[in-house]
């Protein structure tokens, strides 16, 4: 999808609603879009932040402006990619809040995207499970674990408002890549279904716009997914194939950058199809079972 950063002011603390304002980093790429997003909640005497993105001074710095007189009680990370939790330490040690939300997840590959490579330096204070729940004054957000884009990915949900911050795990500009082995696509799927169930109002999430159709954007991205693996059982019905080039073939017209991470999302579905005993893998080579 193309993008035009300048159209997209950084910095700025935009009013999404009562209890929600954002707050857009410098950071925009083929994997972040136009950047990533930081919410702050609460417009009362204290606010969480969440996702606080990359260490830059200038965001950070615009996040504390954001925030303004009231205190900050909860630095909050979905989870640990470089572009959502490395800010987290520095605005600790500016504001003293602790650092609350995902586990920490350190892995030996990162996968094929610098921009989404893990946080090593990441230490929270307080680790959220499925459930729990941060209050503050007039808001409440609950944990809800949603593993698959990554093993540690939390949704916050505002308990008050309806509103969920959905990190990468949902987003209206694109689908999220699932890159193994942390990304888990069987995981991911189930997580889709989680929030299906859920009956949330709008979601924020950490890149994109927002989104007012939750529910069928959830079910029309479980529809996709499904149709993904239909498309690889074709293309392996007509022989045994490599990854490389079945990506041609699955994302027409697809920006060549994003090739590498295409591949991870078509290796997770062939990772669970094999699970599944549908498919079987020889070296680099897929094919259909029996």
């Amino acid at each position: 999808m193309n993008f035009e950063p300048s159209k997209y002011p950084t910095g700025l603390c935009e009013q999404m609603e009562p209890l929600v304002a954002r707050v857009l980093a410098g950071n925009p790429s083929p994997y972040t879009f136009t950047g990533t997003q930081t919410y702050i909640v609460g417009n009362g005497s204290d606010r969480a932040v969440i996702d606080p993105g990359p260490a830059m001074d200038e965001h950070i710095d615009a996040i504390i402006a954001a925030v303004g007189e009231a205190k900050i009680s909860a630095i909050m990370c979905t989870h640990t990619h470089r572009d959502h939790s490395p800010a987290a330490a520095p605005l600790a040690a500016r504001t003293g809040a602790p650092i609350i939300g995902c586990a920490p997840l350190v892995l030996a590959d990162d996968g094929p995207r610098a921009d989404e490579s893990f946080d090593k330096e990441y230490k929270p204070d307080r680790v959220l499970a499925d459930s729990e729940t941060v209050s503050g004054d007039g808001w409440t957000i609950e944990a809800v674990a949603t593993p698959g884009h990554t093993s540690n990915h939390l949704c916050l949900a505002v308990q008050e408002s309806g509103a969920m911050f959905t990190g990468d795990h949902v987003m209206a500009w694109s689908t999220s890549v699932i890159v193994p082995p942390d990304g888990d696509m069987a995981d991911y799927m189930a997580s889709l279904q989680k929030l299906y169930e859920r009956e949330d109002k709008v979601y924020y999430p950490a890149h994109g716009k927002k989104v007012t159709n939750p529910r069928q954007l959830v079910r029309g991205m479980m529809g996709h997914r499904k149709q993904r693996e239909r498309q690889i059982l074709k293309l392996l019905g007509e022989g045994p194939a490599v990854i490389t080039d079945m990506v041609p073939r699955m994302y027409k017209g697809l920006d060549p950058r994003l090739n590498g991470a295409a591949g991870q999302s078509v290796r997770a579905h062939l990772i669970d199809l094999q699970k599944k005993g549908q498919v079987t893998q020889s070296d680099d080579v897929w094919a259909l079972s029996g």
